[in-house]
């Protein structure tokens, strides 16, 4: 309808201007057109000219693309008129305010974020969300900008969520940051439920990497070797006694030896020397 009636403005202005006798000799001869004298053009004749100018420019002017994936939120005077979604060519009032929305599934993967856990310990966290806009309306008047708000809550859950388990549990089994499932469910849940106010959906939201701040980066590595090496030692000395006590068991069960108690720690003493020695050595080796 609108590419129709800007022709047919064309057309009625084209008319207004033979029938004033303004075309050139030369196109009227191409087009094969009567000639028509030229009295100049009268008052009446301009006011058509411009109301047919004034309706070409309002038909063309509202011609527009619809594309996959993108909407139009429109308001005149601030009040909002509706969201258009229709693909391809279509037709939208030039004296509504247009506003393309992207509503496909889109991801965001955040520069290196600031936290810390619940020992107070400085974190750098990069978090990666999957999100889309579900109610067009409310992302983009709800709010100034949805992907700013966006980001400041991730950054905001982030906060709340990692400061609730320490980033490693160097002694002791305990959950920590390092169950990037269980942080990431807890992430995504909590946003979900600050960004659905504003119409937008979030599917994920998972840390792809969660790291100690550089200037304690290297004392924390330092922790982590010498825990891994205590745990190492404890394991060792446990096979050691377990080793030891099978060994001493067996040969007083069986009648080889007949030992006292000076005896018997003695005899213990030895086979621990002996066999701890003996397994460190290996593990160094190895």
């Amino acid at each position: 309808i609108g590419v129709v009636a800007g022709f047919l403005a064309l057309a009625g202005c084209a008319a207004v201007v033979w029938w004033a006798g303004a075309v050139p000799d030369a196109l009227g001869r191409m087009l094969r057109l009567p000639v028509r004298p030229y009295h100049g053009i009268h008052l009446g004749q301009w006011a058509l000219l411009a109301l047919g100018v004034l309706a070409t420019l309002f038909t063309f002017g509202g011609l527009g693309r619809g594309r996959v994936g993108h909407a139009y939120v429109l308001t005149l005077f601030g009040d909002y008129r509706g969201t258009v979604r229709r693909t391809g060519l279509l037709w939208i009032s030039p004296l509504l305010l247009r506003r393309r929305v992207d509503v496909r599934l889109r991801h965001w993967r955040s520069e290196p974020l600031s936290a810390v856990d619940a020992k107070g310990t400085a974190l750098d966290v990069v978090v990666l969300v999957v999100w889309r806009i579900r109610d067009t309306v409310r992302a983009a008047l709800g709010v100034d900008g949805h992907e700013a708000y966006l980001r400041e809550q991730v950054e905001a859950a982030m906060a709340r969520v990692l400061s609730q388990l320490p980033a490693d549990a160097f002694h002791e089994d305990a959950p920590t940051l390092r169950d990037a499932e269980a942080v990431g469910e807890a992430l995504t849940r909590m946003l979900s439920a600050e960004c659905a106010p504003v119409g937008v959906d979030v599917f994920s939201a998972q840390p792809t990497r969660i790291e100690y701040a550089p200037e304690i980066a290297a004392a924390m590595q330092r922790r982590r070797i010498a825990a891994i090496d205590a745990k190492h030692r404890d394991s060792v000395l446990t096979a050691v006694v377990d080793a030891v006590d099978d060994v001493v068991h067996r040969l007083t069960a069986r009648g080889l030896v007949e030992l006292d108690d000076y005896e018997r720690k003695a005899l213990v003493k030895d086979l621990t020397v002996a066999f701890y020695t003996g397994r460190t050595a290996s593990g160094d080796g190895a």
